[in-house]
């Protein structure tokens, strides 16, 4: 029997609740019991007790356990749990310890005990449920496509990969003025596709959709007014680029239409944006740059000691309005690696040396890029800066690339943390779309969940693939 689907209601957004509700009911039971050996004038007051399950929370999320591939991958999103609750307990235990009151607490360590103990087992129960929901038809949403053609295949196509809504159950709703059927969609017999002369809104009722998205190959002669009975019957209509930018979290670039980009809304920053902007930059650049001067200094010494080269290397890079800057990061290559010009980096690039590829894979070679942020070269969170040389290229190739350069180029960015590293043309076109998504949506929260899920992908270089 499936489950029924709360409309608007996504798996991930039901995991979160589902974690929230088991924490607010298991976390007071579970600190009573860890505080027993502690004197009552000692006890924790109320904010100690808070932090390790909003820092649990928090560490979930970083660590990518609400994004499509955990909810779809059960041993990936129940071995994570742990690590958040460890994170997350250290964390709140080490602000425990070390601020003043009221965060301070005398029962920190049997608190973090607490945390790792009790608080894995809720986060896998969560997950648990969600899983007994998902095989039960949960989640799924009831999608009419308004057209059978290339299009519409490519979108069903794009929504099974990286789509936020788990399922769908599709009809596809289709008249000859529209197109062509694809083939790929004729040759499935498990599509439904019906014919639109029975009226979008009669057929939209008897299925039940939950949405209505309009992607035909031909929209001359579309019957607006049918699309219009539809909305005001309480049916969402989606335009198919909205709909699909909304699920993919991207712009498709292959299949853009400039209309729609112009008319859509974003693209707008206002002066409280840019503020709160570079009030975050130097806040978050500051304190990493603090935590991790430690580790920067070894890895310099480690870099120079390799060849006796330089530690740092720096290089013409550009950011917001085209401007070229000179980036710092620790060297990676062999001495004068690109006496021959500037290339493309490749997988195995047989100029890395040894030190370099650890650096590489832990990161550390893009701390130096913390002193950009400060001094306002760059953001923490943007598009990734490249080289002049490489930005001609690109932008003569793929329409709206200096589109990107209306921000800041970032430490980190929305295609940093969803696609995985590559150096081709094709890999510059997947990352744009990122690039674009972000510079339209622009927000300074956008900004913090980027700066929380970059996290996932410095423990697992691999997982920016959506």
């Amino acid at each position: 029997m499936a489950v029924p689907t709360v409309p608007g209601l996504s798996a991930g957004l039901a995991l979160l609740a589902t974690d929230a509700v088991l924490l607010a009911l298991g976390w007071p039971i579970i600190a009573g019991i860890a505080l027993i050996p502690v004197p009552p004038q000692n006890q924790p007051g109320l904010i100690p007790l808070l932090m390790h399950p909003l820092a649990f929370l928090l560490f979930l999320y970083a660590l990518g356990l609400y994004r499509r591939d955990a909810l779809l991958e059960t041993r990936k999103s129940l071995g994570r749990v742990p690590i958040a609750a460890g994170l997350g307990g250290l964390v709140a235990s080490g602000a425990a310890y070390f601020l003043p009151p009221p965060f301070a607490t005398a029962g920190s360590a049997n608190l973090l005990a607490a945390a790792i103990l009790g608080l894995v087992p809720l986060g896998w129960f969560a997950r648990i449920i969600l899983f007994a929901l998902l095989e039960r038809g949960a989640f799924r949403r009831r999608l009419m496509i308004v057209g059978a053609g290339q299009r519409a295949w490519d979108m069903v196509w794009l929504l099974k990969r990286e789509g936020r809504t788990l399922g769908f159950d599709i009809t596809f709703v289709h008249e000859p003025s529209m197109g062509e059927i694809d083939p790929r969609l004729a040759e499935d017999a498990g599509n439904r596709i019906i014919s639109a002369s029975r009226g979008f809104r009669t057929i939209a009722e008897e299925i039940g959709t939950d949405l209505i998205v309009v992607a035909p190959d031909e929209r001359r002669g579309m019957p607006m007014e049918a699309l219009l009975a539809c909305r005001t019957a309480g049916f969402p209509v989606f335009e198919y680029h909205r709909f699909l930018e909304k699920e993919i979290g991207r712009v498709d670039v292959k299949r853009l239409d400039y209309g729609w980009l112009l008319y859509s809304d974003g693209f707008t920053f206002t002066m409280v944006d840019l503020v709160l902007k570079r009030a975050l930059d130097i806040a978050a650049s500051a304190v990493l740059l603090f935590l991790t001067a430690p580790f920067l200094a070894a890895a310099a010494v480690a870099v120079k000691a390799q060849d006796g080269g330089p530690a740092l290397y720096r290089q013409e890079r550009v950011t917001r309005g085209g401007r070229v800057f000179r980036i710092m990061k620790l060297r990676t290559m062999t001495q004068n690696a690109e006496r021959q010009g500037a290339v493309w980096a490749q997988v195995g690039d047989p100029r890395v040396t040894k030190i370099g590829r650890f650096l590489r894979r832990t990161r550390l070679d893009e701390l130096p890029q913390l002193i950009n942020i400060l001094k306002g070269d760059m953001s923490f969170v943007g598009p990734r800066p490249e080289r002049p040389e490489f930005v001609a290229e690109l932008a003569a190739k793929l329409p709206l690339y200096n589109e990107r350069h209306l921000v800041h180029a970032g430490l980190t960015g929305w295609a940093q943390i969803n696609y995985p590293y590559g150096a081709s043309l094709d890999d510059a076109r997947s990352k744009l779309s990122y690039d674009l998504y972000y510079v339209k949506n622009f927000s300074v929260l956008f900004d913090v969940l980027i700066i929380l899920q970059t996290l996932r992908v410095v423990l697992w270089p691999g997982a920016g693939v959506r």
